[in-house]
């Protein structure tokens, strides 16, 4: 994965990444749509917070099977112990492979 900026993310579609039925394996695209709100959150969380993923849902509308897929992410609500985010993962020229939704806890990191 390379990271654009604390929104958006991409990844190269090698061969070890394509499943047995020759298409880009799903859980790719979950990696990169979780590590991309995660960024995405992580940037308004203050020092002492912590964040974890609670669900995310995603809609699978094509697939890319070489190329860059690039996801972009958006911070929708966020209070003091759950924040709520959207993506979209697209190839590099803007077909539509995703979207997805998902929900973040936020709560106060321990010293250690």
């Amino acid at each position: 994965m390379r990271w654009d900026s604390a929104d958006t993310v991409r990844v190269e579609v090698r061969r070890e990444l394509i499943n047995a039925a020759g298409l880009l394996s799903g859980a790719v695209t979950y990696a990169l749509v979780d590590y991309c709100m995660g960024s995405t959150l992580w940037r308004e969380t203050a020092e002492d917070e912590g964040i974890a993923t609670v669900s995310i849902a995603i809609n699978y509308v094509a697939t890319a099977i070489e190329g860059d897929i690039v996801c972009r992410s958006s911070l929708d609500r966020r209070n003091r112990r759950l924040a709520t985010l959207r993506s979209e993962v697209t190839t590099a020229d803007g077909r539509l492979l995703c979207t997805a939704i998902g929900s973040f806890t936020i709560f106060p990191r321990k010293d250690t």
